[in-house]
């Protein structure tokens, strides 16, 4: 064979058939057989020629990898070893040592969360264990606490569409927020690039513990392949990445555009991608079937390559959108470009068009959403707290969120509890920040679970994960304690997930009325009502709030009987015989509780109704310090909030469901001079109603602050000195006047410790003036502990804004994080100082125009400072922190038997089973009932 391709080879290099000399007496049959062999092989010769012309290709010295390239081009993310195929984590920090939890109940995240089991052991107490909780939206070490300018890179500004940006490039290693977070049980977070462009970047899954190697890239969760310059092993399924996308309003604002701009620049990148997909795939049509001829290299581009790989299905799209409009585009755009959605993130009116999302391509997206953080926004408008309930009813995977620092992921896990509360499942509610979570980051095989080979990420927590102010014991991370000392103690009486109360009607309600059901109350002005089965009751005094009775058992039932308004009877049925008729309207409480109605402090509830909608808010005031007055103002004019209250604002009514009757609220300011503050009814409709203004001023306000640009410290002080002092000009003069001989307090917004050292030598300063004490507030005081014991020398009270500490800024970033990172927090230090102590709402970044929708919150934050405080402050001192020492230290003077009483049914006030019922007003004669 080989002898006859060598000779085949030879004629096709000679081009001529070799010659014969053998003569024979028969030369001319031979002669007839040679022509007709000679033309054979003339015609095989020229098949032979076309056949080499066209197999004579220069084969690249790239084709085999190019090759695997083309075969990996649709290769889906899946994990490289399954959990049960690991022999170790590839994140195992050498020298840990091995952990073993006994005697725990644990939450497996197996069986759909169901699937509890027990230790018979001795260590862990009986106390809950989870798998580490999982966030799948923060801004952590992009947006850095406290919040420099050097270090802020959440967004880029340079187009709407950016998709070769990775938060991983901005990963602050530095920020302060890892530990506080990993403090309330969040092991991983998705870090998320900001919102302000329509594709923001690529997000990166991190561990938030330290690292040896003190690097971003070293904190990373299965990051994909190739990430630090490594050669791809093609063959390897390749893991998932996550890109940013942002619908509606942030991009329209930020770029000036509208969204119908941003919709366009969407399908110009998606187009642009998939011409490259197109000409990635015909290239590799072409290797494939050895045309290498002209070929050259594989059309790739740097800047794009992320999204191509979004339209092979291996980058989980991320997705900021708010409204039904958003979600129906950005629907249309999977299907159009044939990608699937990973998650909606806000996504405050999915729950009202769960149908749009489940049209999605490929699958119905998950929905990562907030409890109760709303309205800040036209988008958020129409959120329903029972979101999570509904969403999950219909069949949609539900995630609950952080979007720290907006919520600090700390405090996650209050929002599953929340979501709770009003009715999502309590295995859903923990899968929410847990297993969901897990899956919707493609990180499900390795985290989300506690079984064999999975990553030892786990949380011990000193209560039920979902009861009120639930607190880790423990956090490991990667099997390493990440508290060297918890200053936390197992609750052996908060072990069981809280029985909350039933929120089927209002559910119903809130997508009939397309989330925004009627909130007014129905009131009842004559005849009396019975409140029946009552475990509790707390009435307030002068002094603040006392307990009037509390049920020892089910067969002791107390009743509290009301007419017009006001208590005449609270007893045993016994003790009320005398004035029960069967006239009276009974509510079944249920073993619930009556106790003092909250007050509202420290936000702008009654000013706004969108905060970031200006024809909807009273708007902010000019600051002699830094603006121009107008001249009709005349010099000596100072603002006041009564002049622009607005009632029947939703988040006036949904505090007032929850217990919040009134509020003080001074006007908006950014500047110095804050302006005088009023007490007014969070119930009403009208100014002219009733009741609806208790004071029109109840104290001068003011902010010294570290600004941005603004006048110094120094220069805030000098005026500050100068308004308290004189010369006096005008109202403002007046009312500062008022201030220095004691008569009005002084509220000032501060952080600082030394601002605050700084305020009391000024007040000590203008008592020597005036020789009488003069009444100061501090409000927000994020470093007040460190001058506890010289706050309450001078006299100075303080309401605590956030109740919960967070270094939001330089200025208040010596914070006392409270169990389990440090034994006492802000509030009780303050509190065993001998401080008189008011608590505000938790809200967020410090800011008042942004916390009016927490005021419904105020039961919970209020439970919470008594529940840290590990016996030190009691229910009655926790209800007064709210109620009479508020209204104390902003100046409210009014008789505590004329304030309103709030009835709650199945439990307390101040906890996760009670459901505020009805609101009693002896000062209005009315009782309203929900």
């Amino acid at each position: 064979m080989d002898k006859a391709r060598a000779q085949i080879q030879d004629v096709h290099t000679s081009g001529a058939p070799p010659p014969f000399r053998r003569s024979s007496k028969r030369v001319w049959p031979i002669l007839a057989v040679l022509v007709l062999a000679a033309l054979y092989l003339s015609t095989e010769l020229a098949v032979l020629q076309l056949d080499s012309r066209q197999s004579h290709v220069n084969v690249p010295l790239h084709a085999a990898e190019t090759l695997a390239k083309c075969r990996s081009l649709n290769l889906k993310p899946a994990p490289h070893l399954t959990s049960s195929g690991r022999s170790h984590s590839d994140r195992y920090e050498p020298g840990t040592k091995p952990v073993l939890i006994r005697n725990a109940s644990i939450w497996t995240g197996l069986k759909n969360g169901m699937d509890v089991g027990d230790v018979v052991e001795v260590d862990a107490k009986g106390a809950w264990v989870t798998p580490g909780i999982v966030d799948v939206h923060s801004h952590i070490a992009v947006g850095s606490s406290p919040s420099l300018k050097g270090a802020s890179d959440s967004n880029s500004i340079k187009g709407l569409t950016l998709p070769w940006l990775r938060s991983l490039d901005g990963l602050n290693t530095h920020d302060d927020s890892y530990a506080h977070s990993i403090a309330g049980g969040v092991t991983t977070s998705l870090i998320l690039p900001g919102s302000a462009d329509a594709i923001g970047g690529q997000a990166f899954a991190i561990k938030l513990r330290s690292t040896s190697e003190r690097s971003p890239t070293s904190m990373l969760v299965d990051p994909p392949y190739g990430i630090n310059g490594t050669q791809v092993d093609y063959d390897t399924p390749p893991r998932w990445r996550h890109m940013k996308h942002a619908c509606g309003e942030n991009p329209s604002r930020v770029y000036s555009g509208t969204r119908m701009d941003t919709v366009w620049s969407y399908r110009q990148a998606y187009e642009h991608a998939r011409q490259i997909k197109d000409k990635q795939d015909e290239y590799c049509s072409k290797a494939v079937a050895g045309e290498w001829s002209g070929l050259g290299d594989f059309p790739d581009d740097l800047q794009w390559e992320a999204m191509v790989d979004i339209l092979r299905g291996k980058v989980k799209v991320q997705t900021h959108c708010y409204e039904a409009v958003d979600f129906d585009a950005f629907v249309r755009l999977s299907n159009e470009f044939q990608f699937p959605v990973a998650a909606f993130h806000h996504a405050h009116e999915a729950y009202l068009v769960p149908d749009v999302l489940k049209r999605a391509y490929e699958h119905t997206p998950a929905v990562a959403i907030f409890a109760a953080f709303s309205r800040y926004k036209r988008e958020a408008y129409r959120h329903s707290e029972f979101a999570p309930r509904i969403l999950n009813d219909d069949g949609l995977k539900v995630v609950m969120k952080s979007d720290h620092p907006a919520i600090q992921s700390r405090w996650l896990l209050h929002e599953a509890q929340q979501a709770h509360y009003y009715g999502l499942a309590e295995n859903v509610a923990l899968a929410s920040v847990i297993t969901n979570a897990a899956e919707v980051l493609g990180l499900d095989h390795r985290l989300g679970y506690i079984k064999e080979g999975y990553d030892a990420d786990v949380v011990i927590w000193d209560s039920h994960p979902l009861a009120l102010g639930a607190t880790p014991l423990q956090v490991f991370i990667d099997g390493i304690p990440q508290l060297e000392t918890s200053f936390s103690s197992k609750k052996d009486d908060s072990q069981a997930a809280p029985v909350t109360p039933n929120f089927d009607e209002e559910a119903k309600a809130a997508v009939e009325y397309e989330g925004l059901p009627p909130l007014e109350a129905t009131q009842v002005m004559s005849g009396g009502i019975l409140f029946r089965n009552v475990s509790s009751m707390w009435r307030r005094d002068d002094s603040g709030v006392y307990p009037v009775f509390q049920a020892r058992g089910v067969e002791d039932e107390g009743i509290v009987l009301v007419e017009n308004g006001e208590i005449i009877c609270a007893n045993s049925m016994g003790g009320c015989n005398s004035y029960l008729d069967e006239r009276l309207h009974v509510v079944n409480l249920e073993g619930g509780s009556i106790a003092p109605a909250l007050v509202s402090a420290g936000t702008a509830i009654g000013l706004q109704e969108i905060a970031m909608e200006s024809s909807t808010t009273d708007g902010p005031i000019l600051d002699p310090l830094d603006d121009p007055i107008p001249s009709v103002l005349g010099e000596g004019s100072i603002i006041r909030a009564v002049d622009g209250l607005m009632f029947g604002t939703r988040d006036a009514l949904l505090a007032y469901r929850s217990g919040v009757s009134t509020a003080v609220t001074s006007p908006i300011s950014f500047g110095l001079l804050g302006g005088l503050s009023t007490h007014f009814f969070l119930g009403a409709k009208h100014q002219l109603e009733e009741g609806a203004v208790l004071k029109d001023v109840t104290a001068v306000h003011v902010a010294v602050l570290h600004g941005s640009g603004g006048p110094s410290v120094s220069t805030q002080i000098a005026a500050l000195r100068r308004l308290l002092l004189g010369p006096y000009i005008g109202e403002r003069g007046a009312r500062f006047k008022a201030v220095s001989k004691g008569e009005l307090p002084l509220v000032v917004n501060v952080k600082n410790a030394d601002i605050i050292a700084t305020l009391l030598n000024l007040k000590t300063e203008v008592e020597a003036a005036f020789g009488t004490p003069m009444k100061m507030t501090l409000l927000g005081a994020a470093e007040a502990h460190l001058v506890a014991a010289e706050i309450a020398a001078a006299n100075v009270g303080v309401i605590v804004t956030p109740p919960r500490s967070f270094p939001f800024t330089w200025e208040g970033r010596r914070i006392l994080h409270g169990p389990p990172v440090t034994e006492q927090s802000l509030i009780t230090t303050l509190f065993a100082n001998g401080v008189t102590v008011g608590i505000g709402h938790q809200g967020v970044e410090e800011e008042a125009q942004m916390a009016g929708w927490a005021a419904r919150n105020l039961r919970w934050d209020v439970a919470w400072a008594s529940i840290d405080s590990q016996g030190l402050i009691s229910t009655a001192d926790a209800l007064t922190m709210a109620t009479a020492n508020v209204e104390k230290l902003l100046g409210v003077t009014r008789k505590a038997l004329d304030c309103d009483m709030v009835a709650t049914k199945g439990g307390e006030l101040l906890s996760f089973e009670g459901k505020v019922v009805a609101i009693t007003s002896p000062r209005r004669r009315v009782v309203d009932l929900f």
